[in-house]
């Protein structure tokens, strides 16, 4: 049976009817994930949790192993990912508490992030328009709307480096350029989920205006913390009720997107890579 990936904090410790059922350490080619994975299950779904800061919050945006994450979920028979994280809002009209399923992203980091599985012996381009599953995505709206929850639909997250927050001018740029959420971890997930072929949906909470606004104070830990904190029993309400929905998974372009991909042809595949990259590709190679 496939399971369900879930990335971010720690509430899901405390999902009402979650039953905890191991914690697995998992070795991959690309080093150390962030955490042990936490196996759970509710209304008869198997749930992979991931703590995507490490289990105390120990790890920059920048300094996530991203590979190792999303290579872990796979092997464990990962198939969906939810991924919960915090934004700023770059919109009036985003406010914050509000929720935001970002369908677009912008990549602005610019530090050595590794975003791909195909940088070693094997090159293979993925689609990449329509970086989230759109059927993950529609459900976790319709979970979130029939709560009564705010949220907003197919907007653009611009993924900064960090670990520092914006600029002014930066804040300003980015909404010149149209863009409606800010944050610092997404892009890689969305990347390498889709080299996975798995399934991938962004659920971003909005806890304050960046820097931008002129009649809110500028974005600081404090502000972050506190609004997380009362976005909490509503993140809560969201995952549990899409997991709730959530069915069995259909046939989905996203668990396809390596079938035309691959360029490099099987017998020039390093045996090294070929065994790496088993759990991936070698459907596609054998």
């Amino acid at each position: 049976m496939s399971k369900i990936g879930v990335i971010g904090g720690s509430g899901l410790y405390e999902l009402e009817g979650i039953k905890k059922i191991k914690e697995v350490s998992v070795d991959t080619p690309y080093g150390t994930p962030s955490a042990n994975f936490v196996v759970c299950e509710l209304a008869g779904k198997e749930i992979v949790f991931l703590p995507r800061h490490g289990a105390h919050h120990q790890i920059s945006p920048s300094r996530i192993n991203y590979r190792a994450n999303i290579y872990g979920m796979k092997r464990l028979g990962v198939s969906r990912i939810i991924s919960l994280s915090a934004c700023g809002s770059l919109k009036e009209e985003l406010k914050p508490l509000d929720f935001v399923i970002p369908t677009q992203f912008v990549d602005r980091t610019n530090q050595a992030r590794k975003y791909t599985f195909f940088d070693e012996g094997v090159v293979a381009h993925i689609g990449f328009a329509h970086p989230v599953c759109q059927d993950l995505a529609g459900t976790v709206n319709t979970a979130a709307t029939n709560l009564g929850i705010n949220i907003h639909y197919g907007k653009t997250y611009v993924n900064m480096e960090g670990p520092q927050f914006s600029t002014l001018a930066e804040s300003k740029l980015y909404r010149s350029w149209g863009m409606d959420i800010v944050g610092m971890t997404n892009i890689a997930e969305a990347r390498l989920a889709r080299e996975a072929e798995i399934c991938y949906v962004s659920l971003a909470s909005v806890t304050d205006y960046d820097c931008w606004h002129p009649n809110h104070e500028s974005v600081t830990v404090d502000v972050i913390l506190n609004n997380l904190k009362r976005n909490v029993a509503n993140s809560k309400k969201i995952l549990r009720e899409f997991l709730m929905q959530v069915g069995p998974q259909d046939m989905c372009p996203c668990g396809e997107a390596l079938k035309f991909a691959i360029l490099t042809q099987p017998e020039f595949i390093p045996a090294q890579t070929k065994e790496k990259l088993d759990i991936i590709i070698g459907k596609y190679i054998k």
